[in-house]
């Protein structure tokens, strides 16, 4: 394996970071609450880092979304991507792929996934959903939504179809999230049966490449924080406490970084990915709550203001440990997997 990025892969990461980094300030973000940010996801799509998702793959993507993360600027960039444009590249049909694919990665159309299926969700012969979906990330702001029915088929609905409700109920989640009601609306199909299991092992990824973002930014508020708040005559990074807990959070973030490099690169060289993807998630789920309660922590008393910097890297961070499955979810279900491919042929697991 090679993790090196492409020169193409870095070129777009650099932009992104300086994007990020002049846009998603803390004022703005503020200002922005729950909701996106419009200008930030114009300057976004108007420099072609969504478009490029097709050409970078999904560790190109991860990297970007690594810098999203480490500034946790609100926009619906890797709903769009890991639910839109990937999944109608590879699975769309070309019709699908015409219509599109131009409009998602101008911006135009933004997409979202009720990822995963829960069973809440049933598709009538004739192709109409009925049902809920409970989470959704960018909701509100999504023109499509992807969502796998109870046999595991995708869809793609429009927001604004008959029989679609509006988010009855919003959630804590900093990502204009929502609870998606369906009642016999309309859809159209994408995919064969294989699609949800490439869907979701893409999306789990690409959220991984996120957290680990999440967790950069937020371990690098604390080191800067101790590194110049006294206490006792000298700066707090001087206490060895404090050391050892950067340190094992500085580890937890690495291996959410490179189990999601590691699931994204065989994802795009078509090589089996399903356990490596719940690996990824499962460093996201477990190790992120642990970075990210350290970064809180190692602010002391200000870590526990509302509205300073590094809430936000936790509230993103817990969000994520929960979202696409908790830690001790993602660990049952790889478990089952492996003791699958352990069974012996013609033997139950």
């Amino acid at each position: 394996m090679d993790f090196h990025p492409t020169e193409e892969q870095t070129a777009a990461a650099g932009l992104a970071a300086r994007i990020f980094r002049d846009l998603a300030t803390h004022e703005r973000l503020a200002a922005a609450g729950t909701g996106s940010d419009a200008e930030l996801w114009k300057a976004l799509t108007a420099a072609g880092l969504t478009a490029a998702v097709e050409d970078v793959g999904l560790l190109g993507l991860v990297l970007l979304l690594e810098e999203q993360g480490r500034t946790t600027a609100q926009v619906p960039y890797a709903a769009t991507c890991a639910y839109g444009i990937l999944p109608v590249a590879a699975h769309g049909s070309a019709e699908q792929r015409t219509r599109l694919l131009p409009a998602l990665g101008s911006g135009e159309a933004i997409a979202t996934g009720a990822f995963p299926a829960r069973g809440r969700i049933t598709a009538s012969p004739d192709g109409r959903l009925t049902g809920t979906a409970p989470l959704v990330p960018w909701l509100r702001d999504a023109t499509h939504v992807l969502v796998p029915d109870a046999d595991r088929a995708l869809w793609l609905v429009r927001t604004d179809a008959p029989g679609v409700g509006t988010p009855e109920v919003e959630t804590t989640a900093p990502w204009s999230a929502g609870r998606l009601t369906l009642s016999q609306a309309e859809a159209e199909p994408l995919g064969d049966g294989r699609a949800y299991e490439a869907v979701l092992a893409t999306a789990r990824t690409a959220f991984a490449g996120l957290q680990a973002g999440v967790c950069a930014g937020s371990l690098a508020r604390a080191v800067e924080y101790t590194s110049t708040r006294e206490q006792f005559g000298r700066p707090l990074s001087t206490n060895q406490g404090v050391m050892l807990r950067a340190a094992d959070a500085y580890m937890d973030t690495e291996a959410i970084r490179v189990t999601a490099y590691e699931a994204a690169w065989r994802i795009d060289e078509g090589l089996p990915a399903r356990e490596h993807a719940l690996t990824a998630a499962w460093w996201a789920s477990e190790a992120g709550k642990r970075v990210v309660h350290a970064g809180q922590h190692l602010h002391g008393g200000t870590g526990a203001d509302l509205d300073h910097p590094v809430h936000r890297h936790f509230l993103w961070g817990r969000q994520l440990d929960a979202y696409l499955g908790c830690g001790s979810e993602l660990l049952a279900e790889l478990g089952a997997l492996l003791s699958d491919h352990a069974a012996p042929e013609g033997e139950d697991a």
